[in-house]
């Protein structure tokens, strides 16, 4: 039978020598500033140009490579950006964006996952663009919110009335 002090002498010495490497697996890679947005901006670019050749009524078949069975074949814009995984993760959090857009617009509407993707991409190459050149990122959201709000209810007006409140002006 061991005795505990008996055990813990013997482990000591492993411990010692892990520590270092225990420590070292723990430690978060930050970044700030340009570097991350364009790594980010990367990772978003990736994931638009997989899902973009799938848009319209003459996009192109995706074959999907899968860990089980055979590869699958899509054309729709939400399966492809949820089969992409990169492993850089500062691109994999670029990516990580743009699928939930294209999954928000999915569950939302149903169709449209490509558009919204490209879209999605647009919106963050411009909106990094003019946050790199110094604008406040709070009013870049803000102005995105009021275009969104405006395009909504001037969809509805088109749709219910047939007219536009920026056509009559």
């Amino acid at each position: 039978m061991l005795r505990l002090p008996t055990v813990f002498r013997q482990i000591r010495p492993v411990s010692r020598v892990l520590a270092p490497h225990l420590t070292r697996a723990y430690a978060k890679d930050v970044k700030f500033g340009a570097d991350a947005r364009a790594l980010m901006l990367q990772g978003v670019d990736l994931l638009a140009d997989a899902v973009a050749v799938t848009m319209g009524p003459k996009g192109r078949t995706v074959i999907i490579e899968q860990s089980w069975g055979s590869p699958k074949v899509t054309k729709d814009g939400v399966t492809v950006a949820k089969s992409i995984d990169l492993k850089d993760k500062y691109k994999n959090i670029g990516a990580k964006l743009v699928q939930d857009v294209a999954n928000n617009t999915n569950e939302e509407a149903g169709d449209g996952t490509t558009t919204a993707t490209v879209l999605a991409r647009s919106i963050a190459k411009e909106g990094f663009e003019k946050i790199s050149k110094g604008a406040n990122p709070v009013e870049i959201r803000r102005g995105c919110e009021n275009c969104f709000i405006g395009c909504c209810w001037c969809g509805l007006s088109v749709n219910y009335s047939r007219s536009c409140c920026h056509r009559n002006s």
